[in-house]
């Protein structure tokens, strides 16, 4: 499937503009919209994981526990020895 692409206009330091176009020319992307949008795919992944990081650093482990034990206890043991 394929995701209908939006154009946008963005201001970028003219040094790093020259790094990225050394960095096209070097084939690795066709195009400046291609790389571009290839590092903010990769960007917003890793901001992504990294909330989810963030929010499992929250979770009360010992209290998950106990709930899972109580669920593993009303669901039966057979249940749970499939996952």
């Amino acid at each position: 499937m394929n995701a209908i692409a939006s154009k946008i206009a963005i201001s970028i330091d003219s040094g790093l503009l020259d790094r990225l176009d050394a960095f096209i020319q070097k084939k690795h992307f066709k195009n400046r919209s291609q790389a571009i949008q290839s590092v903010v795919e990769e960007a917003v992944g890793r901001l992504e994981h990294s909330r989810l990081a963030e929010e499992c650093s929250k979770l009360d482990f010992a209290y998950e526990r106990q709930l899972a034990d109580e669920w593993r206890d009303i669901e039966g043991e057979e249940e749970w020895s499939k996952y």
